[in-house]
């Protein structure tokens, strides 16, 4: 599980990055110390320093010269004749040896210079001093090496300590960005079990914070999807239901001879009636299912509006003529690229409605005027209207006004909502306004390009 983690997957890289960057960083600065240039030149410049001082210093203030050597850093140790023939002979490190004649010849004035083989950072100067008196030899000790070693061993320290520093801050670092991550996570297997109470709380302004913010309207719009699908599985089995229990109900009677022969006709004309409201249904379910495609194929050409929709009143005469209504037109030449059988389908369920919702000897007037950008059509009916606190919803799917209220089979519910996505993919909208009991307005804006 630990390996799967991001959280210590991002620790382990960082680490390990770290680690690298430590190696390659104390392999650089040991090479560079490895060069010992710049102590070479120090340990030079003070062994200059230090002989010139022994050189031109009154040989009598000599022995006041060693607690200043000192002061400085400098190792200095007092030997006697024979101590100092012991340590050039038995010291095996010694570049040049120290022979006891060579000795015998040093002086208050001279220094004798000693490298070692061990390391080219490390020099004796030996000098002779007196002593309370007596004759001795100072031996001064400039030792670089040490100081090298010494940063080495600093430089050690402050590369582990960064690393473990580092490795400590990003273990707080990385459970702060993963936090994030996990809540998403458990976000997203809430969703894949329907649950769409989804909501990532965060204060951050970052990606992450703006990867929340799209995750929770997501969940959002997963969740108005699935209640839209639950309402539309509602809706569509009861509009379904409907119809098909009055023709069973109707077939059941005239099948068991409880309906005579003289009421038959009556009885088979409300099922063939109940079939047409069925396949009605069917027909606005396929054409809103495919309406609903983004990439729906919009066929767009030239041709006259006004013509068309005078043929559609022509084509309901019968209808509007039966309930003795008046239809009147004002409606000047217009031709406009849209998709003409779309279109058709727009005005028909506009006027039909139109019809079937005006009172008995009512009008419908239908007019076209320009906005600035919009070509705007005006279809107005004097029937029944609608109730205001309704009038919001009448686009929506399978919305339908009380029959009861109105005293008309209000349909299949989905006529308005084709007709708002017919004029959507046009790039147009539609409107509505009405006064209950006066009439009923609704307006379809075309864009002029």
């Amino acid at each position: 599980m630990m390996k799967r983690s991001l959280y210590w997957k991002f620790v382990f890289i960082f680490i390990i990055g770290v680690g690298l960057s430590v190696i390659i960083s104390y392999a650089i600065t040991t090479h560079f110390f490895q060069n010992q240039t710049a102590f070479k030149a120090e340990l030079n410049s003070a062994t200059q320093g230090v002989t010139a001082i022994i050189e031109t210093v009154d040989p009598e203030e000599h022995e006041e010269l060693l607690p200043i050597f000192e002061d400085l850093g400098l190792a200095v140790e007092v030997l006697s004749h024979e101590e100092l023939v012991i340590f050039g002979l038995q010291h095996k490190y010694l570049e040049e040896p120290l022979h006891e004649s060579e000795i015998n010849t040093l002086t208050s004035r001279s220094a004798r210079i000693i490298d070692y083989t061990d390391t080219e950072l490390r020099r004796d100067i030996v000098t002779l001093v007196d002593v309370e008196g007596e004759p001795m030899y100072a031996r001064i000790t400039l030792d670089y090496y040490e100081d090298m070693q010494a940063i080495r061993r600093l430089m050690i320290q402050v590369l582990i300590f960064v690393l473990l520093s580092g490795s400590v801050i990003i273990l707080f670092i990385s459970r702060y960005f993963v936090r994030s991550i996990q809540q998403i996570t458990r976000a997203a297997e809430q969703l894949t079990h329907g649950d769409f109470e989804v909501n990532l709380k965060t204060e951050r302004e970052d990606e992450l914070g703006q990867l929340m913010e799209q995750f929770n309207q997501m969940a959002q719009a997963l969740k108005n999807v699935d209640e839209m699908r639950k309402t539309f599985v509602s809706n569509v089995s009861h509009e379904i239901q409907s119809p098909l229990t009055s023709i069973k109900g109707y077939t059941r009677a005239i099948k068991d001879g409880v309906v005579s022969v003289d009421q038959q006709d009556k009885y088979l004309g409300i099922i063939y009636d109940e079939a047409d409201r069925l396949s009605r249904l069917s027909e606005h379910l396929l054409k809103m299912t495919k309406l609903d495609q983004d990439a729906y194929p919009i066929n767009k050409q030239p041709y006259r509006l006004d013509e068309q929709i005078r043929r559609i009143v022509l084509k309901t005469e019968p209808q509007w003529q039966e309930k003795h209504i008046l239809v009147e037109l004002n409606l000047e030449p217009l031709t406009l690229a849209l998709d003409e059988d779309l279109m058709e389908q727009v005005w028909l369920n506009l006027i039909v409605n139109a019809i079937r919702y005006n009172k008995p000897g009512g009008s419908i007037y239908i007019n076209h005027y320009q906005e600035e950008s919009n070509h705007v059509f005006r279809i107005n009916d004097t029937g029944i209207g609608i109730p205001d606190e309704e009038i919001p919803f009448v686009f929506d799917r399978f919305y339908k006004v009380d029959s009861s209220r109105t005293g008309v089979d209000s349909g299949s519910g989905l006529g308005l909502s084709i007709v708002k996505r017919i004029v959507m993919l046009h790039e147009g909208r539609t409107d509505c306004i009405s006064q209950e009991g006066v009439g009923t307005t609704f307006f379809v804006r075309l864009p002029k390009s």
